[in-house]
């Protein structure tokens, strides 16, 4: 058998051209599309772990915030009365140590937090004089929800309905 050759370059069957211009940049978007969503992916993963990663350097595990004030509850002795705020596995409790005397503690609960890693979410607390009587309140944070604990009879009461409508109403 003998070994022929030609010129490609000179053949003269005629040459179908496919036409790949709008193939070719289709595939360009849709690759830069997607590599446009991974990176959104991982930024939004890095930033997730950065936030529970400072949350674990200001609040710990669990998640713990502590306030000191005088709020007329057993502080004959001068010393501050004691609020410890905590996220127990996705419980709020607040514990209260009048008068930094632990005989005196007394716990509130407050409510179960539902969802996928709310055993993260950091608990704050804030004192402020809501109703106007001259007893700093308990303002607990959670997220975005605040719940208002009145200063009432040595203790801490959540806030009533009737209690939130004359709170609205006083305000302007």
């Amino acid at each position: 058998m003998a070994v022929t050759s030609r010129d490609i370059r000179n053949d003269r069957r005629p040459f179908i051209s496919v036409p790949t211009r709008g193939v070719n940049s289709f595939a360009y978007i849709v690759t830069g599309l997607l590599a446009l969503l991974a990176l959104y992916v991982l930024l939004n993963t890095v930033i997730a772990w950065v936030q529970v990663v400072r949350d674990d350097m200001m609040y710990g595990r669990p998640r713990t915030f502590q306030l000191s004030a005088h709020v007329g509850h057993g502080e004959e002795n001068g010393a501050q009365t004691q609020f410890i705020a905590m996220n127990l596995d996705r419980q709020v409790v607040i514990v209260e140590i009048p008068g930094g005397d632990p005989a005196k503690t007394r716990t509130y609960t407050g409510p179960y937090l539902v969802g996928a890693g709310e055993d993260l979410t950091p608990v704050t607390m804030r004192l402020s004089d809501l109703n106007g009587d001259k007893l700093l309140d308990l303002i607990v944070n959670v997220k975005s929800e605040e719940m208002v604990y009145v200063n009432r009879d040595g203790g801490f009461a959540l806030m009533t309905p009737e209690e939130r409508k004359q709170l609205a109403t006083a305000q302007p």
